[in-house]
């Protein structure tokens, strides 16, 4: 299930630089939305990697990784994107 990571990017090496030993990937089976600036609206993601961190979430979305809420019923709401570098979004949870 690594073949979503970055190139060299292992869920190992993802594990290991969060400091999550339970820090694993989330099938795409979910709705997954961005909260939009002064709109009480969402913005539907459709992402191609979703990171699970306990209740923290990293969603990759046109080469950009998005930090999220893994809410009770599986959804993932994300508050803002933390650039197209996984190390530096990684380091930001």
């Amino acid at each position: 299930m690594n073949s979503g990571l970055p190139a060299g990017w292992t869920i190992e090496h993802v594990r290991a630089l969060s400091g999550d030993p339970s820090a694993a990937p989330l099938s795409f089976d979910r709705l997954v939305v961005v909260e939009v600036a002064g709109q009480d609206d969402y913005e539907p993601l459709r992402p191609d990697v979703i990171l699970a961190f306990h209740e923290l979430c990293l969603v990759r979305n046109d080469g950009e990784w998005f930090m999220g809420q893994l809410d009770d019923d599986g959804s993932v709401i994300c508050w803002a994107s933390y650039g197209s570098n996984l190390a530096e979004a990684i380091r930001s949870l």
